[in-house]
Formats: C-alpha cells, sequence, structure tokens
C-alpha cells in the first residue's frame, strides 16, 4: 500500500513539474509579444492554472487584447471576442438574425455559442458598457459554464471569461452588480508601461505595431487546453498550506472585512464605517487558490505568505464593496487599506 502511495506521489511530481516548463513557457511566449507587463502575465498565468475568470481594467490601448489573443493561441484554444454597448442586449451572445442569399431569414450562432464546446477564452471588451440583463447571461456562463438557447442547454467545460472594464468614461455604462464582481476571480490593472525602453519598443519598432503580425509569431499550442482543469486540481491537491499560513490569512481576512475593529487607521477615513461588505469565503478560498498556483510556478509544495501577499489586491480588493461615501475614492482608499492589513498583521 505505501509502495503506491509512495509512486502516486512521485507520478504526482514528476507531472507537475511537466506542467510547470508548459506554463514558464506560455509565460515566456507572452511576455515575449506583450514586452513590459511581466506581473500581468504572471498574473494571467496564474488564473489560466486556478481556472478563473478575470476583469481586466486599463486604459485604451495598452494590450489587453493582445494579450488575451496571445494566451489563446499559446493555449490552443478558440478565443471570441465581444464588445459591449448600451443597446446589446443578452441574445445577442447566443444568435443573431439575417437575412440570406434566397431573400429568408435565417438565424447564426452569436459569438457564445460559433465555437461550440471547444471554447476556450471569451473576451467580453467595455462590459461595464452592456446592460444588467447581459450582465446576468454572463454571470451564468461563468459560474456554470453552460447557458440555454434554443430550447437546449450549451456547455463549455473548458471556458474562461475574461472582460475589460473602461474605467475613463462614465456616461451610458452601468457599474457590475456585487454577484458578477465576486464571480471574478481576479481583477489586474494592466497600465502602460513605464520602462523607457519599452515604451521606445513599442512606439518604434514596426514589430508591435501588426497585431496580427505579432499573434501568428506566438509558438501555438504549448499546452493543451483540454487538460488545464485536470492540471488545477492536481496543483490544488498537492500544494500544502500550513496551520500557521492559515492562522495569518484568517487575520488578514479578518482585518480587510473589519478594520476598526482591526485597530487599522488611515487618515481622514472612519474605518469603523468603510467596509460595507465582500471578502466573501469564496473570494478567500480563490485567494489561496491563486497562492498555491504561485507558489506551484516558484517550485514550492507549500504556500509562504509571500504567495499571498502576491496575489491579494488582485483577488480580494475587488470584492470589498465600501460605503458610499468612499466609492469616488475607491482606488486610493482601497490601495491604502490593503497595504495598512498588511503592516497591522505580523507576519509568520
Amino acid at each position: 500500500m505505501n509502495l503506491n502511495i509512495n509512486m502516486t506521489a512521485a507520478n504526482d511530481r514528476i507531472a507537475l513539474d511537466e506542467w510547470r516548463n508548459r506554463a514558464l513557457a506560455v509565460e515566456k511566449e507572452i511576455s515575449r509579444v506583450v514586452i513590459g507587463q511581466q506581473r500581468v502575465v504572471r498574473l494571467l498565468i496564474i488564473a489560466i492554472f486556478a481556472r478563473g475568470h478575470v476583469l481586466l481594467e486599463g486604459d485604451v490601448g495598452v494590450g489587453k487584447t493582445t494579450l488575451l489573443r496571445a494566451a489563446a493561441r499559446a493555449i490552443g484554444g478558440p478565443y471570441q471576442r465581444m464588445e459591449g454597448s448600451i443597446d446589446l442586449m443578452p441574445s445577442d451572445l447566443l444568435y443573431h438574425a439575417a437575412i440570406g442569399a434566397d431573400g429568408r431569414p435565417r438565424i447564426e450562432n452569436g459569438p457564445v455559442l460559433q465555437k461550440g464546446p471547444e471554447l476556450a477564452i471569451f473576451f467580453f471588451n467595455e462590459i461595464n458598457r452592456a446592460r444588467p440583463q447581459v450582465h446576468a447571461l454572463l454571470l451564468r456562463l461563468m459560474a456554470e459554464r453552460s447557458v440555454t438557447a434554443f430550447n437546449k442547454e450549451f456547455a463549455f467545460p473548458y471556458l474562461q471569461v475574461f472582460a475589460d472594464r473602461n474605467r475613463l468614461e462614465k456616461e451610458e455604462t452601468f457599474e457590475l452588480p456585487a454577484a458578477a464582481r465576486d464571480r471574478f476571480f481576479m481583477e489586474i490593472t494592466v497600465e502602460t508601461p513605464i520602462d523607457r525602453e519599452v515604451r521606445r519598443e513599442l512606439v518604434f519598432n514596426s514589430r508591435f505595431h501588426d497585431v496580427d503580425a505579432l499573434i501568428a509569431g506566438v509558438s501555438a499550442e504549448l499546452i493543451d487546453f483540454h487538460q488545464l482543469d485536470a492540471a488545477a486540481e492536481l496543483i490544488q491537491a498537492t500544494v500544502r498550506t500550513s496551520p500557521t499560513l492559515e492562522t495569518y490569512l484568517l487575520s488578514l481576512w479578518e482585518a480587510i472585512r473589519y478594520p476598526g475593529a482591526a485597530g487599522i487607521e488611515l487618515d481622514g477615513i472612519d474605518t469603523d464605517r468603510l467596509v460595507n461588505g465582500g471578502a466573501s469565503p469564496r473570494g478567500m478560498s480563490y485567494l489561496v487558490r491563486a497562492a498555491r498556483v504561485r507558489a506551484w510556478l516558484e517550485g514550492r509544495d507549500v504556500v509562504v505568505p509571500e504567495d499571498l501577499r502576491e496575489v491579494f489586491v488582485e483577488v480580494v480588493a475587488h470584492r470589498i464593496f465600501l460605503d458610499l461615501i468612499y466609492e469616488m475614492r475607491r482606488e486610493r482608499i482601497i490601495r491604502d487599506l490593503c497595504r495598512a492589513v498588511f503592516d497591522k498583521i505580523p507576519t509568520p
């Protein structure tokens, strides 16, 4: 019996080592075409191997679409994109009507259904321009990996949803409901690179001017997207958390949810009324899931505090709902709150 257990453990380690090599190869390949975004690419790899949906934030033209197209090519999965707009209806994701060459009306599959069950990456651009009814359909797609159309249920077992939120324009936009925000595994901010040489490359090197050619240069199918769920389960089952680490995480959770009671002070802010809700059990379980993948990518089979801290903001911040008087200053306050929590809770 012990021999079989040892052999299984050894085989799992070999499999995880092979998957880590593939994951790092994908990371390197994406970083070759999306330059100056090493941390963003690493977070994307973590989300892919944690099988979580991602909300992207950033200015126009910083490479969000290029990032996702490169990822889709590297993992070999079909990719679809949808543009958000105020007149978009839920049915537009599933089907659209057209007039055929014979002059008769035809119903054709929309972007969600076009690739069938093989759909691997679905990118919803400017999600906050879409109506709440569209958000509701997307919420089901994320939560259940399925939709209902034509009196049938369509399943998408390999699907990850990525969405971009327009953070500059507020007219004709709809804020995401709490349930939809909580379904996103991470919210990743994509900023313009600050490195001067990277900026020079992006502006003057013609290699980055033709996105289609750039994506075509990405090595295709470095991993098999059909096997990602199994790899993710193996990572979660193999990478351990210690009792000390678990106590640390629970302390972080309590402090981020009840900052006033934890003795956290922020200038000009009543921390007793700052947080209305959020940091749900699901959110904290996602934090552990992301930390395990991060530890695995670093070559460890045990989570350390650095793993939690490295993904904390991206996994937890968008799940924190502030009192209305503080929401207008949300970005700065959340950043300061997370920093204060890290300072307050001793690192084991």
